[in-house]
C-alpha cells in the first residue's frame, strides 16, 4: 500500500505548529528559541500546500476555457 505524502503533511504541519506553541507558552525564556524554527515550517507546509493547490485551480480553469 503506498501512502500519500500530501496525508502524511496535513497531519505533520498542524502537529509542528502545536509543538511550536506548546513550547513557546512552557519553557523558560533561554530555551524559547529553539521552537521557532519548527513553528515556520509548519506554516511554510501549510503556506506552501495552499498556494499549490490554487495554482493547479488556475491551470485546470485554463484548460477547460481552452477547449
Amino acid at each position: 500500500m503506498k501512502i500519500n505524502k500530501g496525508l502524511i503533511l496535513s497531519f505533520v504541519a498542524p502537529f509542528m505548529i502545536l509543538i511550536s506553541a506548546i513550547g513557546l507558552i512552557l519553557r523558560d525564556n533561554t530555551k524559547k528559541i529553539f521552537y521557532v524554527p519548527i513553528g515556520l515550517m509548519g506554516i511554510s507546509i501549510i503556506l506552501e500546500k495552499d498556494v499549490r493547490r490554487k495554482l493547479d485551480r488556475k491551470n485546470i480553469l485554463k484548460k477547460i476555457k481552452s477547449y
